[in-house]
């Protein structure tokens, strides 16, 4: 398997710290509003990461943090005028609705920041001792002088960043590109009691923290978007390494933006949908498909439209189960022939090409299209069905596939009557009333196939 490394900015074989283990990282919300659809897309690609690991056979352990105290949520407090905790508390609820509804899976541990205050406090003050960390008027701030490979992650030399950074002038600061490990509190503002005075902890320090306390010192993979290279996963590595001399993450994985009209979506550009919102428009099934067509670190233009043009997609690979009848085969998996383990080898090749989900699903389209050859043995077809169904599980699809292919009992056993007296017609020459059944069931939206194996029916999917 090779993954790209945003640290070594290539493809490199992946090899865990602990064989058969996966140890896995990825940013999680701040919770001051609903999360946009665009932080979806990288919510939704780790779990298909997690996914695809297991699959291969690996142990995984995926950890997501949650950050429940931030300067956002206290201004989002302010503004609804309820305690910080309040808004954090709706929200963090509200992110974990919307995962399950997107059909993501539950992570392996989900720490919020104000449960790891006191291990944030101990973490600052081994800095400060080692050199790297220094107090200003209640404020401490990293260092970024004393450490040599500060720039490493994003590959910003330090000068380049001083000309490029828009960085408001402040005089506590040793160098302006030092940043701030504990933030003293305002007037008013929720405050933990530390050497330094009364304050909270900055940004940049929660995850390395929280990483390491779940994961240890070096864990495999540390995730998001490609925003956070830099400052955020820079200054997140370089506390890290001042603390031990151990790189945070051996793998650096950053997914690409969502863009509206080509420009980043935003909350604060505002220009964003949530994804709570949108999931009242779309199947998350179709978002789903919306977003693995593309390579993870591909830009996706996203807009209504271009989901609406999505459901016939996810419409697709239904209707080919439908035409092997899967539910009735669905517990007698066939050995796969070399056809239909081809398309499970190849599936694997490009997932093992640093995740390629783009060409995953057209893989899965190829085996729709063949399931629905009535020119292909029944046999190659029901395979190919129990192999549509393998990859597309993995990708995250058809986790509701019994309740998307159940026919209702009653309906089914009138329609199965119809086609009985519609071949009786036939039999009699009478094709006009042949004709007449199959026109006013295709009006109900049940389609007739005519097959060498007899008829079969299905729905027609909007």
């Amino acid at each position: 398997m090779k993954i790209y490394n945003t640290q070594t900015r290539q493809k490199e074989d992946f090899t865990p710290v602990e064989p058969g283990k996966v140890k896995l990282y990825a940013c999680g919300p701040t919770v001051y509003n609903y999360f946009h659809i665009g932080n979806a897309r990288t919510f939704m690609f780790f779990d298909v990461v997690r996914r695809y690991f297991e699959y291969a056979g690996y142990d995984v352990t995926f950890v997501q943090n949650i950050t429940d105290i931030d300067d956002k949520i206290i201004q989002q407090s302010i503004a609804e005028n309820v305690p910080f905790e309040k808004v954090a508390e709706h929200y963090t609820k509200a992110f974990f609705e919307d995962t399950k509804k997107l059909g993501l899976r539950p992570t392996d541990h989900a720490p919020k920041a104000t449960e790891y205050i006191g291990k944030m406090i101990g973490f600052i003050r081994d800095l400060e001792k080692k050199g790297f960390a220094y107090e200003a008027d209640g404020d401490v701030y990293f260092s970024v002088d004393k450490l040599d490979n500060y720039g490493s992650l994003s590959g910003k030399k330090t000068d380049e960043q001083m000309v490029g950074a828009r960085i408001q002038e402040n005089k506590q600061k040793r160098n302006p590109l030092d940043f701030t490990l504990w933030k003293k509190s305002k007037p008013g503002e929720p405050t933990w009691n530390s050497p330094w005075g009364e304050g909270r902890p900055g940004w940049h320090t929660e995850c390395v923290v929280m990483s390491r306390d779940l994961l240890g010192d070096t864990f495999d993979i540390h995730g998001g978007a490609i925003d956070l290279v830099f400052p955020h996963h820079e200054n997140e590595q370089a506390q890290a390494y001042a603390q031990n001399g151990k790189p945070l993450s051996n793998y650096w994985m950053h997914g690409g933006f969502l863009n509206m009209s080509g420009e980043k979506m935003s909350k604060s550009l505002g220009n964003f949908f949530t994804t709570r919102d949108v999931l009242k428009k779309f199947d998350p099934e179709v978002i789903r498909l919306f977003f693995l067509s593309k390579h993870y670190r591909s830009p996706i233009d996203y807009s209504p439209e271009l989901l609406e043009e999505t459901k016939s997609g996810v419409a697709n690979f239904y209707d080919a189960l439908d035409f092997v009848d899967f539910l009735k085969i669905e517990g007698n998996k066939p050995q796969f022939g070399e056809k239909a383990q081809g398309f499970v080898d190849s599936f694997k090749a490009v997932m093992d090409d640093d995740f390629n989900t783009a060409k995953a699903v057209a893989i899965l389209f190829d085996l729709a299209r063949l399931i629905k050859n009535l020119d292909e043995p029944i046999e190659e077809r029901v395979q190919y069905a129990h192999a549509l169904v393998e990859i597309g599980s993995v990708l995250g699809f058809f986790s509701n596939l019994d309740e998307k292919l159940r026919k209702d009992d009653l309906s089914g056993k009138l329609i199965e009557m119809m086609i009985e007296y519609r071949q009786l017609f036939k039999k009699e020459k009478n094709y006009a009333m042949a004709d007449k059944i199959r026109n006013d069931l295709n009006e109900i939206g049940i389609e007739l196939l005519d097959t060498k194996d007899g008829t079969i029916w299905k729905s027609k999917r909007k």
